[in-house]
């Protein structure tokens, strides 16, 4: 929470069209704002960038944007990512490593998408800047189910106090959170967020993620400088789509009972995780 006991609402915004809606957001309504590489181009008063290693240098910010801002690569995300398990199991997505670096080092309430539903098979541009490489639709065996990858994202922040909404407006996403407007996140209170929080962590099924949690560390598919490409003769894909699968399963009845804010009966608290 900020000082003055509001939600810490951080805005992550992605390279999907819609994401120029934000240009004209308040600041005020964020705690900070993370942008993922390209993004930093839709509005000039973002705080962090967090870029991939092979981000082509003429497109990083030239000179000084904003007097405060802070630019992150792989030396950074990747050991947070690594508190959560690691890249094979979170997905090896700028998507999903934003997410996971701005949770482990900013510790948000709430975490807010925007620009990051991953769509790609519409007409037009893929990108608000045209068409752009679709980073997680490369043949990548840590991204056949981009779903469960947001699922386990899901509950990993709720495990740490972060709710996670998808501030988009498209008729599809990849991403499985509940879905708010700019004007709904902003009316919410703190106990509103922690009522939310709380009925969000008892729609799971808790024994999903916790054999999802023991089939990841029992496999072991571990690489701490995160480079798992360079050991795929190492991982199994069906033992990969299983974990994929209890992820998935473990929100299946939240995602079921409400469309927009995905909340159901009470079963049983969550326990904290070590990540």
């Amino acid at each position: 929470m900020a000082t003055d006991g509001t939600p810490n609402v951080i805005l992550l915004i992605g390279s999907a069209p819609d994401v120029v809606r934000c240009a004209a957001w308040p600041k005020q309504a964020f705690g900070k704002i993370v942008a993922i590489n390209n993004a930093w181009r839709v509005r000039a008063d973002w705080d962090f960038l967090v870029h991939a290693g092979d981000f082509p240098a003429e497109r990083m910010p030239q000179g000084d944007p904003l007097q405060q801002a802070q630019i992150f690569s792989a030396s950074h995300y990747v050991p947070a990512q690594n508190s959560f398990g690691g890249f094979v199991y979170a997905g090896g997505t700028m998507s999903m490593t934003a997410a996971y670096w701005t949770i482990h080092s900013q510790n948000p309430d709430v975490l807010a998408f925007l620009g990051c539903d991953m769509i790609y098979d519409q007409p037009g541009n893929t990108h608000f800047y045209g068409v752009g490489r679709a980073d997680p639709l490369r043949n990548d065996v840590t991204l056949r189910n981009l779903e469960a990858k947001s699922a386990r994202l899901l509950i990993h922040a709720l495990r740490r106090g972060c709710l996670c909404v998808n501030l988009s407006d498209l008729p599809r996403s990849r991403l499985i959170f509940p879905r708010l407007t700019l004007d709904e996140l902003g009316a919410l209170s703190s106990s509103q967020l922690s009522e939310m929080k709380a009925e969000m962590l008892a729609g799971l099924w808790l024994d999903q993620a916790e054999e999802a949690d023991r089939m990841e560390e029992e496999l072991g598919y571990f690489f701490e400088d995160g480079m798992y490409w360079k050991h795929l003769d190492k991982l199994d894909e069906k033992f990969l789509a299983n974990i994929d699968r209890l992820w998935m399963a473990a929100v299946e009845a939240s995602l079921s009972s409400r469309p927009k804010l995905p909340i159901s009966p009470t079963r049983r608290e969550i326990g904290a995780s070590s990540a």
